[in-house]
C-alpha cells in the first residue's frame, strides 16, 4: 500500500475530488482517515458536519462516520486519529496549506507534532487518473452531451451578439438537458480576443468576419467534459485558414499518437512538431492536454518532456492551439479515452473549417 511505502500507517484525506472518489460522498466538507486493516485491506472513518448528517447516511455505504462538534473536520479527524493509537499519519502535500497544517498540528498531543504528519503527493489523486469501467460510461455521457451542446449553440453564434450572450445560451441548454454545472467559467472568445487562451466571455460582440473560440463543459455523475471549437464569421483573411488548417493537423497528430505505454511527452511533441514545421511554434504557449475526471485539471500532465506513461483507462485533453497577439487565435480540443491500441474520441463533433 502507497501509505506503508511513505513510511505511515494511515492517510489523511481532505480533498473533495478525493473523499468523492473514496466513499462517494458529494458534499463539499469532509475529511477521511484511511487506515489498513491488515489482508491488504482498509479500513475507512469519515468526518463531516452537521449539515450533512442526512447526506452521508443516503451517500456512504459501509463506513464510519462521525460528525464532531464545534470544529473542523480535519482538526477532529487529527485528534481521532491519534486517540486510536496512529504514530505517523501521512498527508497530500498538494491538497494541504501551511495554515491549515499548522492547525492540524494543534489538534495533537505535544509529543505527536512534530513527527506525526507524513508529507505524500497525490496518493488518491493518482488512483483517479485511471477510469474504470463505470467511470468511463459517466464521462462518454458527460462528453456527449458538451458536442451536442455545440452543434446547438451554433445558431447563436451570430455577428453582433455578445460572448456573453452565447455562452448563457450554451450554459441554459447546458441544465436543461441534465448537466450538474460547468466544468468550468465558458469561454466565447471572438475576434482578437481569441488569441487570449483563458478568455472569458464578455459583453464583446462577435465580428462579423472572424474567429470565434468556444471553450467549455460539463459536469454529469460528477464528471467532468471538455472540448475546444473554433468558427469562423464570414470569409477568411489571408492566412486565417492557413493557420486553422495546422492546428487542426497538430490535433489530429496529437490524437492518433495516444495509446498506452505512449509518454505524455511523446504527444505533446507529435502535436507540436506539425506547429513546428509550420513556423507557428512560438504560438502555442501551452501543454498540449492534460488529464479529466472529477476535477476538470488532473494528472497526467501532456506536455514538453513528460515522462509519465499514458495507461490504458485514462481520459485526457489533446488541444494545441495557436495565439497570435493582436489578431486571432485557434484552438481545438478533443477529450479521448486511452486504449491499449490508440484512443477513443469522446468529443465527436465536427473539426472541419466552418464559415458561419
Amino acid at each position: 500500500m502507497a501509505v506503508k511505502r511513505a513510511g505511515a500507517e494511515a492517510l489523511l484525506v481532505t480533498q473533495a475530488a478525493d473523499v468523492r472518489y473514496l466513499t462517494g460522498f458529494t458534499g463539499s466538507n469532509a475529511a477521511l482517515v484511511v487506515k489498513g486493516a491488515g489482508a491488504n485491506g482498509f479500513r475507512t472513518t469519515m468526518f463531516t458536519d452537521g449539515r450533512y448528517t442526512t447526506q452521508a447516511r443516503c451517500e456512504v455505504d459501509g463506513i464510519k462516520v462521525i460528525i464532531p462538534e464545534d470544529k473542523p473536520v480535519a482538526t477532529a479527524a487529527c485528534e481521532w486519529a491519534a486517540a486510536q493509537g496512529i504514530e505517523r499519519c501521512a498527508y497530500d502535500v498538494a491538497a494541504t496549506t501551511v495554515g491549515v497544517l499548522e492547525t492540524m498540528k494543534g489538534a495533537l498531543p505535544g509529543k505527536l507534532r512534530r513527527r506525526w504528519f507524513v508529507p505524500a503527493r497525490g496518493l488518491i489523486a493518482g488512483l483517479r487518473e485511471v477510469k474504470d469501467e463505470v467511470e468511463q460510461d459517466k464521462m462518454r455521457a458527460a462528453a456527449a452531451l458538451g458536442s451536442r451542446l455545440f452543434d446547438q449553440v451554433l445558431e447563436h453564434v451570430v455577428a453582433g451578439a455578445t460572448e456573453m450572450e452565447v455562452a448563457l445560451a450554451l450554459e441554459y441548454m447546458a441544465r436543461l438537458e441534465g448537466a450538474e454545472r460547468m466544468s468550468f467559467d465558458t469561454i466565447v472568445a471572438g475576434g482578437e480576443r481569441s488569441a487570449l487562451p483563458h478568455a472569458r466571455a464578455t459583453t464583446a460582440k462577435l465580428p462579423r468576419r472572424g474567429f470565434v473560440t468556444m471553450d467549455f463543459g460539463v459536469v454529469l455523475e460528477g464528471y467532468c467534459s471538455d472540448m475546444t471549437r473554433t468558427v469562423h464569421m464570414g470569409p477568411a483573411r489571408s492566412g486565417e485558414r492557413e493557420v486553422y488548417e495546422a492546428v487542426l493537423e497538430a490535433q489530429e497528430a496529437g490524437v492518433a499518437a495516444v495509446r498506452a505505454g505512449v509518454a505524455a511527452g511523446e504527444v505533446d511533441e507529435a502535436a507540436r512538431s506539425v506547429l513546428v514545421k509550420a513556423g507557428l511554434a512560438e504560438w502555442f504557449t501551452h501543454s498540449t492536454g492534460h488529464g479529466v475526471g472529477l476535477e476538470i485539471h488532473e494528472g497526467p500532465r501532456l506536455g514538453k518532456k513528460q515522462e509519465q506513461k499514458l495507461k490504458t483507462g485514462m481520459v485526457v485533453t489533446i488541444e494545441p492551439g495557436v495565439y497570435l497577439p493582436g489578431k486571432f487565435g485557434v484552438r481545438i480540443e478533443d477529450t479521448v479515452l486511452v486504449t491499449v491500441k490508440g484512443c477513443e474520441v469522446l468529443t465527436p463533433s465536427t473539426k472541419a473549417w466552418m464559415e458561419l
